[in-house]
C-alpha cells in the first residue's frame, strides 16, 4: 500500500536538501574555519556565486 504525500511539497524539500549538500561539500564553509563574521559571510557568498554558475 503506497501513503500518499504531496508531490509539490516533496519537490521542493528534495531541491533544499541537494543544495545543503553540495555546500557541505566546501569543507571550509561547513567547519567555519573563518573567525570574523565578514570573512565567513564573504566566502558563503563566494561559494553561492560558485553554485549558481556551475
Amino acid at each position: 500500500m503506497q501513503r500518499e504525500y504531496d508531490r509539490h511539497l516533496y519537490k521542493d524539500r528534495n531541491v533544499v536538501e541537494r543544495f545543503f549538500n553540495r555546500i557541505k561539500q566546501f569543507r571550509r564553509l561547513a567547519t567555519r574555519y573563518e573567525k570574523l563574521d565578514r570573512n565567513f559571510l564573504s566566502f558563503i557568498n563566494l561559494v553561492f556565486a560558485y553554485l549558481w554558475i556551475y
